[in-house]
């Protein structure tokens, strides 16, 4: 049986796109792949008061996106951690607008390069036959697929956006030729 966490949850609800578009929601998340945390180490990572931090876990959980994945006593109190549901996420099929909100995603995360830190952000255009473009679109969803431990005590975070899309870019006519612009 496999681990139900290693299985990307289907995003689908209105509640679940409404949870992961808040910015501080969708930090929250981030925060969360690294390993289950407690509101106070949400609140302390976040910067936020414990409170707010409540909040934003309970959206999330009412969403599905979070659950309560531990419970312990403490120094005469309960602790709790909580934890994704699912350490990746996809869109499903019927779903419009994926993309748009990765790429809102994306930026909301984005941050200016540092001297001497990586950074490469590139819009390049390919013109691909039908089964080129789903050969590289395999491609790239195996490489992103593969598997990566986070260490947080190891290196920075970075994101990656891959995406390969149908461009809506004007073709010219190959019967016609350039105009002539010498004069």
């Amino acid at each position: 049986m496999s681990d139900p966490q290693s299985e990307p949850l289907v995003l689908s609800s209105p509640e679940q796109f409404k949870a992961l578009g808040h910015p501080v929601r969708h930090r929250m998340v981030n925060v969360l792949r690294q390993r289950p945390a407690t509101l106070r180490q949400l609140s302390t990572a976040l910067g936020m008061a414990k409170g707010t931090t409540g909040y934003h876990v309970r959206v999330l959980r009412e969403a599905g996106l979070v659950r309560l994945a531990e419970t312990r006593q403490v120094r005469g109190g309960t602790e709790q951690h909580f934890a994704l549901v699912s350490h990746g996420f996809t869109f499903h099929e019927d779903v419009q607008g994926g993309p748009q909100f990765l790429i809102n995603a994306a930026l909301g995360e984005m941050l200016p390069a540092r001297p001497g830190q990586a950074e490469h952000t590139v819009l390049r255009h390919l013109w691909l036959a039908p089964e080129e473009a789903h050969a590289l679109a395999a491609r790239l969803r195996e490489q992103a697929d593969e598997p990566h431990t986070v260490d947080s005590s190891q290196g920075e975070p970075y994101g990656l956006l891959v995406s390969l899309f149908p461009a809506d870019i004007p073709t010219l006519d190959h019967d016609s030729p350039a105009p002539d612009t010498a004069d």
